[in-house]
C-alpha cells in the first residue's frame, strides 16, 4: 500500500467532502482537491510545484496547512533536498495539530522504508505515540526500535520493542523476536528465551526461533533442556531453519552427557547438511564421540582433520587418531599418528603414552629398527614411567628381529647375567649379523660372530647352522681342513637325516674333501646329497652334485661307476649335461669303449654349440681319432678345432696333433706347417719342443734338415734358460703383478716391451701391462695395451683383452661399443665366472641401448648362472623386471619384481620392491601399493636411498587418497630419521609444499 494514501485516511480528507459546495467551483478548495489528485497520481513534481504557488494565494488556515503538509510530502517522494527540513517545519510549526502525528509518521516511514535509519529514528521521534490507535503505535514503537536495532543500539532498541510486544498487535510477534535476539546478545538468556518463545508461536517464527533457542539453552549449559527442546522438533520432521545447527547443539549436549553415540548421529547430520563447516574443536568432538561409539573408521575421518594442527587438539586428536587406527589393524597409520602426538608437550601424560604405543605399533607392524629407537628414547625419557617393564621386555624382542644386531648384541654384551631369554636373543642376534658379513664377504668378522653365536646355544638347530656356516666361511677362504671340522661338527649333531642343513652339509663336506684330494670322502658325501635329493622336488646343487659324484669315481678309476653316475646325469636332463656328456667319454675313452666316446662327443658337439666344454670334446674327439689310427679323421677332427676356435688354448696341441696324423698320412708339407705354427704363434706352448723335434725328424726326411737352424735359433730366443737376462725381467714384471703392486708392474712390463718386441712372452706381457695399468687407475693406458693386443693373432690373452675392452667400454658408458667384445667373451670364455660376467655386460649394454628384448635374454640366461658372481640373480630380474617395463610388460614385470623383492634382501632387491609399489600406484592401485611396502619394507632398512623413496611414493600415496595428515606425518618422518641427504632433501621439498 502507497504509504501517502494512509496518510489520506489519518487526514479524513475527500474529494466528496466538498463536491455539494456551490462555491467549490471557484474557491481555493477546488485547486486543493486538484493537487490531491495529481498526488494520488504520482504526480509529485506537479503536486509540489502547484501546491508553492497555491501557498502565495489567500488560504484559509486549514487549506495553508494542506498546501504545507502535500508540498512536504511531494518534496519526500521526489527525494527534494528540502523535503526533510520541509516536513519538519510543519510538524515544528503545527505540534497541536492532528496532522503533525501522521507527518511524523509518514517521515519516520519514509527513511524506514530506504534503510535510513538513522533520518527514521529522528522522524518517529516527532509523533506522539499516544495520539495514533493501538495499532498505529506498536506500529511506531517496533519501527523505532528496529531502527535502533539495525543501528547496533541495543540499549535505546530494548524499550521500543518491549513496548510494542506488549501491546498484543499483530507486530508485536515481530517485536518479540528481536526483543528476545536482543536479550541474547546482551547476555540475558532467560528473557531472550521467555521472548523467542513467544515469537515462536506466530507461524512466521516458529521454524525460525528453534536454533536460537537451542543455542541459549546450550549457552546456560542446560544439556537436558537442549535435548527435550530440540529433539521433539527434529522428529517432528518441520522445515526448520538452521536445522543443521539444532543438530549441532544437540550433538555438543549429547557429548557433554557422554552419550556419545547419540552425539555422534548428530554431529554426522551436521556435516552431511553441507550447510556449515564444524570448528577443529567440534571436529574433535565428533571423532572422540565416533571413537567411544566404537566406530573407529568414522572416527579417523574427523580426528585426521583436527589432528593437522600442532595444539593441544591437535596432539589429543592424533592420540585418539592413533588408537583408531590400531582398532582398525592399520598399524602404519597408527605408528605415524602416534608419532605426530609423541613430538607434542601440551599434555605430558598423552606425549609419553604415545611415544610408547608408537613404539610398541612399530614392533607390531615389523619396523624393529624403529621400534628400538623410540624404546631407547622411552626408557631415557622416562625412567620411571609406567610402562618401563612393558618397554624393556618389547626392546629385547625388538632387538631379537632388528636388522641392527650389532647394536643389539652391544647391548646385551652389557648384561652381565643373561637370562635365558637374553641368552636365547643374543645366540639369534650373533647368528643374524654373522649372516651379514657372509653376505658382504666379510669372512673373518662373521667367523667371529658365529663363535659367539655358540657361546649360547640355547636353540639346537641354529647351533648346528653355526657349525654349517663356518664350514661353508672357511671352505670360501679355502681353509679347508678346518671347514671339514665344521661341517664334521654337523654331522656329529646327529641330526634327522632328512635335516636340510645335514643335507646341504653333505655337499659342502664332499667339495671340501674334492679340493683336499680326499676323492673316497668326497664320493661318500656327495653320494649321500645327490640320494637324498633324488626324489625330491627341491634340488639346488642336485645337478653339480651328481657331476662330483661322476669326478670323484673318475679320479678312483671307478670307471664303472663314473660311466653310470655320467649316464644318470645325462638321462635325468640336468643343467650341466654337456659336461656329463663330455666325461662320459672321457669315461668310456679309458675303457676303451671309443665308439661310444666319439657319439657322446658328437651329441655335445652338435647339441650344444655355446658349451664351455665344446673346445675339449673337440679336441678329445681328435685325440681319440688318432688313438683308433683314423688319421684322416683325427686330421678333420683338429681342423675343426683349429679353424673354429682360434682363441682356444688348445690350438698349438690340436695342432700337434693334426701334424701327427697328417704325418702318419706322409702329408709331410702339412706336417712341417703344422710344427712351424707352433713354433712361429705360440713359441710358449708347452708342446713347443715337441712340436721342434717333430719339425727337426719331418724336414729331415724330406732331406730339408737345413730350413731347422732358423727355428732352433727361434726356439732358444723364445726359450731362454734360467739365466737369461730377458726370463729374468719377465718373471721379476710378473711377480709384481701376482703380489699386487700393479703401479710397478705396470712399469716393468712396459720396459720389458720396449727392450723385447719380438718376444714370445709378448701376448701375456702385453694383458699384464694392460691389467696392471688398469688396476693402478690408468685406464687411457691399460686399455692401449689391451688394443694392441687385440690386434695379435688368437691366443687366450687375447680373449681376455677383448673381455677387458667390453668392460672398459661398459664403464665408460660407450655400450654399443662394448657388445661385440662382450660377445666375444661370452663365445669364449672358459670358466662359468667369465661366462656370467660377460653375460652380465651384455645385459646391462643392450638395456642401456634399448635392446629391451635381447638385455631379457641375457637376464635369463644369467640367472641360470647363479652364484658365480656376486649377486649376479638379483641383478638380472631388476634389469629383466625394468625391461619389460619399458616393453610395456608391466604385468609380467610385476611378477618379475615380486619374485625379486621376495627372494632377494639386496639393493636390487630394494629398488625392485620400489618399483612394484610404483607400478601399482601408477595403475591406480593406491591401497596394494602401500599394503606391498608395510607388508616387505622392513629387510630393506638399510639400503637408505631406496629405503627412503618407498616412503616418499607412501606420503605420495596418501596426497591420492585424501589423507593429508598422514602424508605429512610420514614426510615429517623421513626428514627426521633419513640418512640419505637426497631422500631428505626430497621430502623437506614436499614437506613445504603441503604445508
Amino acid at each position: 500500500m502507497k504509504h501517502y494514501l494512509v496518510l489520506l485516511a489519518g487526514l479524513g480528507m475527500s474529494v466528496e467532502a466538498f463536491s455539494q459546495s456551490t462555491l467549490y467551483q471557484t474557491s481555493p478548495q477546488q485547486a486543493l482537491d486538484y493537487h490531491l489528485e495529481l498526488f494520488d497520481k504520482q504526480l509529485f513534481s506537479a503536486s509540489l510545484y502547484d501546491n508553492s504557488r497555491l501557498l502565495n494565494q489567500n488560504l484559509t488556515s486549514e487549506q495553508q496547512k494542506s498546501a504545507e503538509l502535500y508540498r512536504a510530502m511531494s518534496a519526500l517522494q521526489l527525494e527534494s533536498p528540502d523535503g526533510p527540513g520541509l516536513m519538519k517545519s510543519y510538524i515544528y510549526d503545527h505540534g497541536n495539530h492532528p496532522t503533525v502525528t501522521t507527518a511524523g509518521l509518514y517521515l519516520g516511514d519514509h527513511f524506514f522504508y530506504k534503510k535510513n535509519y538513522r533520518e527514521a529514528v529522528d522522524g518517529y521521534a516527532l509523533v506522539k505515540v499516544n495520539g495514533p490507535s493501538e495499532a498505529n503505535q506498536a506500529d511506531v514503537l517496533f519501527k523505532q526500535g528496529y531502527s535502533y536495532f539495525q543501528l547496533k543500539d541495543y540499549g535505546q532498541a530494548a524499550p521500543f520493542l518491549d513496548q510494542a510486544k506488549v501491546l498484543n498487535q499483530p507486530i508485536s510477534t515481530d517485536a518479540y523476536y528481536y526483543s528476545g535476539f536482543i536479550a541474547m546478545e546482551s547476555g540475558n538468556n532467560a528473557k531472550a528465551i521467555i521472548d523467542l518463545q513467544e515469537a515462536a508461536k506466530s507461524s512466521f517464527y516458529s521454524t525460525k526461533v528453534p536454533y536460537l533457542i537451542s543455542a541459549l539453552y546450550y549457552q546456560e549449559g542446560n544439556y537436558d533442556q537442549v535435548i527435550s527442546y530440540a529433539e521433539p522438533l527434529l522428529a517432528s520432521g518441520q522445515n526448520l531453519d538452521r536445522k543443521e545447527t539444532i543438530h549441532l547443539y544437540l550433538a555438543e549436549a549429547y557429548y557433554a552427557k557422554r552419550e556419545f553415540a547419540k552425539a555422534a548421529n548428530n554431529y554426522d547430520a551436521f556435516i552431511n547438511s553441507k550447510k556449515g563447516t564444524l570448528s577443529r574443536e567440534e571436529v574433535y568432538k565428533a571423532g572422540i564421540s565416533f571413537f567411544e561409539s566404537g566406530n573407529y573408521q568414522r572416527a579417523t575421518d574427523y580426528l585426521k582433520v583436527s589432528a593437522s594442527g600442532t595444539d593441544e587438539i591437535g596432539q589429543s586428536s592424533s592420540y585418539y587418531l592413533g588408537h583408531a587406527y590400531l582398532k582398525l589393524e592399520n598399524y602404519q597409520f597408527a605408528t605415524t599418528s602416534f608419532q605426530a602426538a609423541s613430538k607434542s608437550n601440551f599434555n605430558k601424560q598423552i606425549q609419553e603414552e604415545s611415544l610408547f604405543n608408537f613404539a610398541k605399533t612399530n614392533l607390531q607392524k615389523g619396523s624393529f629398527q624403529v621400534a628400538i629407537t623410540a624404546l631407547d628414547e622411552y626408557l631415557e625419557t622416562y625412567p620411571s614411567g609406567k610402562n618401563r617393564e612393558e618397554a624393556e621386555t618389547l626392546l629385547s624382542e625388538a632387538l631379537i628381529n632388528s636388522s641392527d644386531y650389532l647394536r643389539a648384541i652391544d647391548q646385551m654384551d652389557k648384561i652381565r647375567n643373561k637370562s635365558p631369554r637374553i641368552q636365547a636373543a643374543y645366540q639369534k642376534v650373533a647368528y643374524y649379523q654373522a649372516m651379514v658379513y657372509y653376505r658382504d664377504q666379510k669372512n673373518k668378522q662373521a667367523l667371529a660372530l658365529l663363535d659367539k653365536s655358540q657361546a649360547f646355544p640355547s636353540d639346537r638347530d641354529l647351533l648346528l647352522e653355526t657349525h654349517f656356516w663356518k664350514g661353508e666361511i672357511n671352505t670360501a677362504d679355502g681353509n679347508l681342513a678346518q671347514a671339514i671340522r665344521s661341517y664334521e661338527a654337523v654331522r656329529g649333531m646327529n641330526p634327522a637325516t632328512s635335516h636340510p642343513f645335514l643335507i646341504k652339509t653333505h655337499y659342502g663336506l664332499g667339495y671340501a674333501y674334492f679340493n683336499s684330494q680326499n676323492y673316497s670322502k668326497a664320493e661318500e658325501q656327495f653320494g649321500l646329497y645327490t640320494e637324498k635329493l633324488r626324489s625330491t622336488s627341491e634340488k639346488q646343487n642336485y645337478d653339480d652334485a651328481l657331476l662330483r659324484l661322476g669326478d670323484c669315481q673318475y679320479v678312483q678309476k671307478k670307471f664303472g661307476d663314473a660311466a653310470s653316475t655320467f649316464q644318470r646325469a645325462i638321462s635325468e636332463s640336468t643343467a650341466g649335461i654337456d659336461y656329463a656328456y663330455y666325461r662320459l667319454a672321457v669315461v668310456q675313452n679309458f675303457q676303451s669303449r671309443n665308439n661310444e666316446a666319439l657319439s657322446q662327443l658328437d651329441r655335445l658337439i652338435s647339441g650344444f654349440s655355446s658349451s664351455l666344454y665344446i673346445e675339449d670334446a673337440m679336441f678329445l674327439r681328435g685325440q681319440i681319432y688318432l688313438e683308433e689310427v683314423r688319421y684322416k679323421e683325427a686330421s678333420s677332427a683338429f681342423s675343426d678345432l683349429i679353424n673354429g676356435r682360434p682363441n682356444s688354448p688348445f690350438v698349438p696341441f690340436a695342432l700337434e696333433g693334426r701334424a701327427v696324423a697328417n704325418f702318419s698320412q706322409q702329408n709331410y708339407d702339412q706336417t712341417i706347417a703344422d710344427y712351424k705354427s707352433i713354433l712361429d704363434k705360440h713359441p710358449n706352448a708347452q708342446n713347443s719342443e715337441t712340436a721342434l723335434k717333430g719339425l727337426q725328424e719331418t724336414l729331415a726326411l724330406q732331406g730339408r734338415s737345413a730350413e731347422f737352424g732358423d727355428y732352433l735359433a727361434k726356439y732358444k730366443s723364445s726359450n731362454p734358460g734360467g739365466g737369461n737376462v730377458q726370463s729374468l725381467e719377465y718373471e721379476a714384471a710378473k711377480s709384481l703383478y701376482l703380489d699386487k703392486n700393479y703401479a710397478q708392474a705396470a712399469r716393468a712390463f712396459e720396459s720389458f716391451l720396449r727392450s723385447y718386441p719380438q718376444s714370445a712372452q709378448r701376448p701375456d706381457a702385453l694383458y699384464f701391462a694392460g691389467d696392471a695399468f688398469l688396476q693402478a687407475g690408468d685406464q687411457e693406458r691399460g686399455l692401449s695395451y689391451f688394443r694392441m693386443l687385440e690386434k695379435e693373432p688368437a691366443s687366450p690373452q687375447r680373449v681376455r683383452a677383448m673381455f677387458k675392452i667390453g668392460q672398459i667400454e661398459l664403464e665408460n658408458k660407450n655400450y654399443a661399443a662394448a657388445i661385440p667384445y662382450l660377445e666375444t667373451a661370452s663365445q669364449n670364455a672358459r670358466n662359468k665366472v667369465e661366462e656370467a660376467e660377460a653375460v652380465q655386460g651384455l645385459m646391462i649394454a643392450n638395456f642401456a641401448i634399448r635392446k629391451y628384448q635381447q638385455s631379457i635374454t641375457y637376464a635369463e640366461k644369467l640367472m641360470t648362472l647363479d652364484g658365480f658372481i656376486p649377486e649376479s640373480t638379483p641383478t638380472a630380474l631388476l634389469t629383466k623386471a625394468k625391461a619389460q617395463r619399458e616393453l610395456n610388460q608391466k604385468a609380467q614385470a610385476e611378477v618379475t619384481l615380486e619374485n625379486l623383492a621376495k627372494d632377494h634382501k639386496t639393493v636390487q632387491g630394494a629398488e625392485g620392491l620400489y618399483l612394484l609399489a610404483f607400478s601399482l600406484q601408477e595403475k591406480g592401485d593406491v591401497a596394494k601399493s602401500n599394503e606391498i611396502i608395510f607388508d616387505n619394507s622392513g629387510p630393506f632398512a638399510d639400503f637408505d636411498f631406496w629405503y627412503g623413496k618407498m616412503f616418499l611414493l607412501l606420503a605420495d600415496n596418501y596426497l591420492k587418497t585424501g589423507e593429508d595428515f598422514q602424508a605429512k606425518a610420514t614426510l615429517e618422518s623421513i626428514v627426521e630419521r633419513s640418512t640419505n641427504p637426497e631422500i631428505k632433501a626430497e621430502a623437506q621439498a614436499k614437506l613445504k609444499n603441503l604445508n
